[in-house]
């Protein structure tokens, strides 16, 4: 018997979750708008029209990896730990959550942050974005109604301050080489809420 050649392991071993995570990593390395369907049929080993006995095009590809990303954050919204309780603690527990989010799919939300808005995809993603910072928004002004922090910044600027150290993590962080999601998540909350909190003794 002959034995497989890398190439048919590959091709035999392909399936739609590994033709999509191949497929960000691509995107992430190139560019979307850079990377052509030859650009993923060579990365994946295969022919093109293989990669379309999975998926009908690139630009379905990118819907399934901004909705990979998209769909935790949503799901961490509707967790009732995110809508019960002290806005505070709703607040430092999304926090966290997204932390662990974004190093537990770590190629997808990098490449949800890379989108610029050039296709009907992209805006949908981007309007799905905008809702998630709604909702924090929405959580730091009930936690300044509450006294629990600072009245005097303005809830939309915590929340693009905070989501940006939460969202920079993609630009360095290496998942060999970094601290683990807790220990992220441990600093920044102290770094960030270490100046939002209010002393109740003050």
């Amino acid at each position: 018997m002959a034995t497989p050649t890398p190439t048919r392991q590959r091709r035999r071993g392909h399936d739609p979750e590994s033709v999509l995570a191949t497929a960000v990593g691509v995107f992430n390395e190139r560019g979307y708008d850079g990377t052509s369907m030859e650009d993923l049929a060579r990365a994946l080993g295969v022919t093109k029209s293989a990669i379309y006995y999975h998926v009908p095009g690139k630009e379905q590809l990118l819907s399934r990896a901004l909705d990979r990303a998209l769909d935790g954050l949503f799901e961490m919204v509707a967790d009732e730990r995110a809508s019960s309780g002290a806005a505070i603690e709703r607040l430092e527990w999304v926090v966290r959550q997204s932390v662990r989010l974004l190093i537990d799919r770590l190629p997808y939300v990098t490449l949800l942050l890379r989108v610029r808005g050039n296709s009907g995809t992209e805006l949908a993603a981007l309007e799905r974005r905008r809702e998630f910072d709604r909702f924090i928004s929405r959580l730091v002004t009930e936690a300044a109604t509450e006294g629990s922090i600072r009245a005097d910044v303005d809830p939309g600027l915590v929340t693009r301050l905070l989501f940006g150290s939460v969202n920079s993590i993609t630009e360095w962080y290496q998942p060999a080489r970094g601290a683990s999601a807790d220990d992220l998540a441990d600093a920044l909350l102290k770094m960030t809420f270490g100046g939002l909190r209010v002393d109740p003794a003050a």
